[in-house]
């Protein structure tokens, strides 16, 4: 088999709980779950722009043993077995390997991945989907790591940047660069700089290679996690599984691939090559409800709202209370959102703050609320 006859299947990462997003977002039915923007949700939506890559079959959902029934139920044409439950979080280099495991173990051979999360938006699809096919192709390549790269649009402190090298080559029509290094969340100034140099990328968490060489990768740079997932490999398909899986997962690193493998990997190119392919398809990762304002506010200062609204000098508010009239008079920049046991009220500044409110009520273990 050619290395471009390697079959590809699709992992989306669906672990996290969107605490930015309460009241709406819980702990049963977190952001992904939910349709933030339009009709379907944030992991209905991911799947439907993967489809005509992926098969059902060939697409794999991680999330945790909370949300796995409400993650068949959203994707019902996915196999159920596809569905991967985590009895904790530990970060996305475990979740990763799981999945790999997983498609080894069930016949998948060395084939290629894409790794993808469950809730961002992406505004140009078809683009995309050509992005993903040339990624895809070069992961193909052994010991290949590749990722892709938001053109960052403002100097953002709250995004990883990816740092390409000069030289650059087309792969299916699209541009490919090495990577030279990845930054964390850096200083404005720092963050000015990288976007005036124009070799910066924002780092949107979307990942190819190979199950090979992503194993490869983790056995080098986090051998303990890559050992016991190995082993709890040879349960998988057997009674034993559920078990093993419950025994085995605390006892892994709790560490992001980005910290565990691609960092360290980008220190040593010779041995494991990372490529970045810019990818500019309208992404957001929709961090909070200003970021979705943000998204659908069509100018400066329009106020959104889920249902009927009447403003009076009132501009730049977001509103979600769908079975309700909502009145705005002199209010300027808010965020408002109605659930049945729940109203949150903050400035729209203050948005990426509500993930306190929810530890509020879990050091307070008000269970009811989260």
């Amino acid at each position: 088999m050619s290395r471009r006859e390697l079959p590809a299947h699709a992992v989306i990462l669906a672990g996290g709980r969107g605490t930015r997003f309460w009241p709406r977002s819980r702990t049963r039915t977190p952001k992904q779950l939910l349709n933030i923007v339009g009709e379907q949700t944030m992991l209905g939506q991911t799947r439907e722009r993967l489809a005509p890559l992926f098969t059902a079959a060939r697409t794999w959902v991680v999330t945790n043993w909370e949300q796995v029934d409400a993650v068949r139920r959203d994707l019902p044409q996915v196999p159920g077995r596809n569905v991967l439950a985590e009895p904790i979080g530990r970060n996305t280099a475990a979740a990763i390997c799981l999945a790999a495991v997983h498609i080894l173990r069930r016949g998948g051979g060395d084939a290629r991945m894409a790794v993808l999360p469950a809730d961002h938006f992406i505004a140009d699809p078809g683009r995309y989907r050509r992005i993903v096919r040339a990624a895809l192709e070069v992961a193909a390549r052994p010991g290949a790591l590749v990722v892709l790269g938001i053109p960052p649009t403002r100097p953002e402190t709250g995004y990883g940047y990816i740092e390409r090298n000069g030289g650059s080559r087309r792969v299916g029509g699209e541009t490919v660069y090495l990577v030279r290094r990845f930054t964390e969340k850096p200083s404005l100034a720092s963050a000015r700089r990288y976007v005036a140099s124009s070799r910066f990328l924002w780092n949107a968490g979307m990942f190819f290679w190979r199950i090979s060489s992503y194993l490869a990768s983790l056995e080098r740079h986090l051998p303990k996690t890559h050992a016991a997932l190995m082993r709890l490999a040879g349960t998988i398909g057997t009674p034993r599984y559920e078990t093993a899986l419950r025994r085995v997962y605390p006892q892994l690193e709790n560490i992001s691939v980005d910290y565990a493998v691609l960092e360290p990997a980008s220190r040593d190119p010779r041995r494991s090559p990372i490529y970045v392919l810019p990818a500019p398809v309208g992404w957001s990762d929709l961090g909070s409800w200003a970021a979705v304002y943000e998204l659908l506010a069509r100018s400066p200062g329009a106020n959104i709202s889920a249902g009927r609204l009447l403003a009076l000098d009132a501009a730049g508010n977001f509103f979600w209370s769908p079975r309700k009239f909502i009145a705005a008079l002199g209010v300027n920049n808010l965020v408002v959102v109605e659930t049945p046991d729940a109203l949150l009220i903050c400035h729209r500044d203050r948005a990426q703050d509500v993930g306190r409110v929810v530890k509020w009520l879990e050091d307070r273990r008000i269970r009811e609320l989260l």
